[in-house]
Formats: C-alpha cells, structure tokens, sequence
C-alpha cells in the first residue's frame, strides 16, 4: 500500500481547515505512515520472491468465518445511602456481544453490542442507565508495526487519568473517530487519534450521552529506561456540545520500577481552547511512590488539580475519574473532573492476596487547592475496600466506599456486589 495513498485518505477523513494545529497534526499523520511504510519495505526486501505467507493467508470470506464470538455477562447490585436522603438500590444485568474478524491482507473488523437492564426500579441515583447500543465498531489494518482503526473504539492512554473508558459502569466510555498506533521504533509507542464523538456513559437516550467533538489526542511512550517509561502527550479538546469542556493539555508522565520500589511523576499545563467561554492556565502535579513487602504492596502518592484562581481549574473530561479521588465519586465536578479551587488529594493505598482472594483498602484526604476560591479548606475524607476473587469461571468483588463530609458534600456510603462471567 503507497505511503502517499495511505496518507491521502487520512488527510481527507480529518481535514477541517488549515490552522497551525492542523498542519502539525497531519503532518504527525503523514511521518507515522511512512514510518511504517520503511518497515514493510524492509521486510519484503528480507522475504524477497517467497510468496508462500502471503498464498497461507487466509481470503476475505475465510477472515469473517474465522471471526472470534465473545459473550460476556456482569451483574451488578449498587446501594448508596447519603446522609439525609433516600436510600438508593439498583441491580442491573450488562450483557455483551462481541464479534472480532480474524485478519486477512492486514485487515480486520469488530463489532460490539451492550444491553444493559435494570433487574430492579431504577430511583435514579446510579449512573447505569438500561438501553442496547453499538458499544464498539470498527475497521483496523495492520502493517510494519502500525495499526490504523476507523470508527467506534475504545481507547485508554497510560494511566486513564485523562484519556479513558470508565470501564467500572455498566455502559463504557467509547470514541467514534480514526487513531493510529505505531510501534516499529525500538521500546516506542506513538498513537495519534482524531475525535469526532464521544460515547459518554450517560446512555444515547440521555441529552448527556453524546458529546460532538473535533478533539486530537496524541501520546508518545518510550519504555528503553531501566528506570521506568516516558510518556509525552498533547491531549486537544474542542468540545462542540460542551465548550467549557474544551481544553488544551500538555503533559509529561514517568513511571516505573526498581527492585520492590515504584515510582511516578507527573506534570502537565492546561488551558481553554476553542469556545471555551472561560481563559484560564492551571497545572496539574502528582507524586507517587510504592513498596512491595512480601505479599503487601503499599503505595501512597499526592495528587494535584489546580486552579487559576476564580478564572477556571485544570479539568479532564475524558478520563476515568472512577479511578482517582476515591470509589464515592463526589468530585465529578459534572463530567470535568474538578471543582472551583481545585482539589488535592493525599491518598495511601495497602494491598495483598490470601489464598487467591485479592483484598485492596485505600484512603484519601482531600482539601482545596484555593480555599480563598472554594471558600472551603478541608473538602472530606474516604476509605474503601475492594475483595475480589473467583469461584469456578465466574468472578466475584464486593466493594465499599465511605466518604465523611468536612466542608464539601454530605456523608456517603456505597456498596457494589458485582459478577462477571465471559464465555
């Protein structure tokens, strides 16, 4: 396939003008491709005429009946008792089909249907909402360590803090767009994608669920250290349904690991883009470290999200905001990820297996990063426990999250009992 073909046809699906950014995005594009073009013709120069993988490969037809069919089925029971409210109890049933071609020529394809029911009165409360929709759809082609994927897809980028799935709710976080991911350079992973919509986990029947979107994220992983890996992104949010969610984000990341000590540092600068009503620059830091005794890990970190005083505060829309700032998910903010002030976090996390039952417990304070913005200064605190396992082919955690009140919020407590089987 002609290097020059392949990055045609990208030009034409993410062309939208000819701003600055666009011009570097695509040319981005353009060296990727052609990245991978040197590596296919590498290899066939070391083939030379032997055609024999290429008469072993399987025809189109061969490719679809060849195809893997998945069926995956989570129950799930979550109670939530906020202090001086109704309680709210909701069972739910997410059941998940998923079809994946097997490859032929380099090319595969995937589709992926989630139904997820209510099995008790929905009082609202739980953000599970039931309906049946395409989870994932999408065309991929592999070549020379490079994989270009069109359409509906899921895409988690290091740590999901700020690129992810929120894979805990019933119905996933997905992303209607084309990425590309290429590793052919030495411990190197480049993906660059462009966003046209984001499938959030409020359902396509909530006003909620969709936001239209002209977004880039790129991110660069180098892993070669023996100290750990490098991650480098620009992550460029233009937020058509939601324009105060429309942000550019630069960011460095290391992560990595010596003996029975782990590390990770952290940074990244934020700023309102696009039609952001708001113009404000604030920064984001987090410092973490951790210590394998044994059987225990032990980890404890500090993380910040700033503010630029009553201007705005740093925000991530797109990521897995489940993961951080504790299981309660009083932090939210409505989908940005931060609160007036901004927030940080001192959090300690202790974990172990007994007799193949894996138990979690964490714990964070968290105050306000501008009190004098907030009008807060000590936000609340949270504990929580998390025991998972498995019995026969099916896996099984109970999860509880309690979140005490100091000047933000009220008193909360949740359960989730949760079973996951895949066939």
């Amino acid at each position: 396939m002609s290097a020059f073909f392949v990055a045609g046809s990208l030009l034409s699906v993410i062309n939208r003008g000819d701003t600055k950014m666009e011009r570097k995005t695509l040319l981005a594009l353009t060296l990727l491709t052609l990245i991978a073009e040197s590596v296919n013709a590498d290899t066939a120069s070391a083939a030379g005429n032997d055609d024999s993988a290429q008469a072993a490969a399987a025809t189109a037809g061969e490719a679809l009946a060849l195809g893997k069919v998945t069926l995956g089925l989570r129950a799930r029971s979550e109670l939530v008792e906020i202090d001086g409210a109704d309680t709210v109890d909701l069972s739910s049933l997410r059941t998940r089909l998923t079809y994946e071609s097997a490859s032929f020529q380099g090319l595969s394809a995937l589709i992926e249907m989630d139904d997820v029911t209510h099995l008790s009165e929905f009082e609202g409360g739980v953000t599970d909402p039931q309906g049946t929709e395409v989870n994932r759809a999408s065309l991929s082609y592999s070549a020379g360590g490079t994989t270009i994927r069109y359409g509906r897809q899921r895409i988690l980028l290091d740590n999901q803090r700020f690129v992810g799935g929120v894979g805990f709710r019933q119905n996933e976080q997905t992303y209607d767009g084309i990425s590309i991911t290429n590793s052919s350079l030495t411990n190197t992973r480049l993906f660059l994608a462009h966003i046209d919509n984001v499938n959030r986990i409020f359902g396509e029947d909530s006003p909620l669920g969709d936001h239209k979107s002209d977004s880039y994220l790129l991110n660069a992983n180098y892993s070669g250290f023996s100290a750990g890996s490098v991650s480098a992104y620009a992550y460029l949010l233009d937020n058509r349904s939601a324009p105060a969610f429309s942000t550019d984000t630069y960011g460095l990341r290391f992560e990595g690991a010596t003996g029975a000590a782990s590390y990770a540092l952290e940074y990244a600068t934020q700023s309102a883009a696009a039609e952001n009503p708001a113009s404000y620059d604030a920064d984001y830091r987090l410092l973490e470290g951790g210590y394998k005794l044994g059987t225990v890990t032990l980890k404890t970190g500090y993380e910040q999200l700033g503010a630029d005083g009553s201007s705005g505060q740093f925000i991530t829309p797109l990521a897995t905001l489940h993961k951080f700032q504790g299981w309660n998910d009083k932090f939210l903010g409505g989908g940005s990820g931060n609160i007036p002030g901004g927030i940080e976090d001192i959090y300690a996390v202790v974990g172990t297996s007994l007799a193949g039952v894996k138990i979690s417990l964490n714990y964070h304070q968290l105050s306000s990063e501008e009190p004098a913005v907030s009008g807060m200064d000590k936000l609340g605190s949270e504990y929580g426990v998390v025991i998972g396992g498995k019995i026969a082919s099916i896996d099984l955690s109970l999860k509880y999250s309690n979140f005490t009140a100091d000047e933000f919020s009220s008193d909360t407590t949740k359960w989730w009992l949760t079973a996951l089987a895949n066939f």
